[in-house]
């Protein structure tokens, strides 16, 4: 079987109504996840609206019961490695298993996943 997921890049424009509305409608049309970008902005103008990534899949793991989530990637350029990891794993916890991460979030100073 198939299962679909829709990805948001979070700096075009993700508005809370947006982003709320999305979160109802992906889980009631039976998309098995809602994932997101880690931007801040755009590279070229015009500047958009956007959500920070950690507190909009906070509202993910509290308003929602059956989707996976998680970021599309998480990249260490933005965040703190070790507490990118607490906060997956405090999301994954608030949501009973649902967090999911695309991609290693970080890297040990050997190079190799940790």
């Amino acid at each position: 079987m198939v299962a679909l997921s829709i990805m948001i890049e979070g700096q075009d424009g993700l508005t809370w109504p947006r982003w709320k509305r999305l979160a109802s409608e992906v889980e009631s049309l039976g998309f098995a996840g809602l994932f997101r970008s880690d931007h801040f902005t755009n590279p070229e103008l015009p500047d958009k609206a956007s959500l920070e990534m950690i507190v909009s899949l906070t509202y993910l793991a509290d308003r929602t019961q059956r989707i996976h989530f998680g970021p599309l990637v998480a990249p260490i350029s933005f965040r703190n490695p070790p507490l990118l990891a607490r906060q997956a794993a405090a999301l994954d916890d608030l949501s009973n298993g649902r967090m999911l991460t695309q991609s290693p979030i970080f890297f040990s100073t050997s190079g190799t996943v940790a």
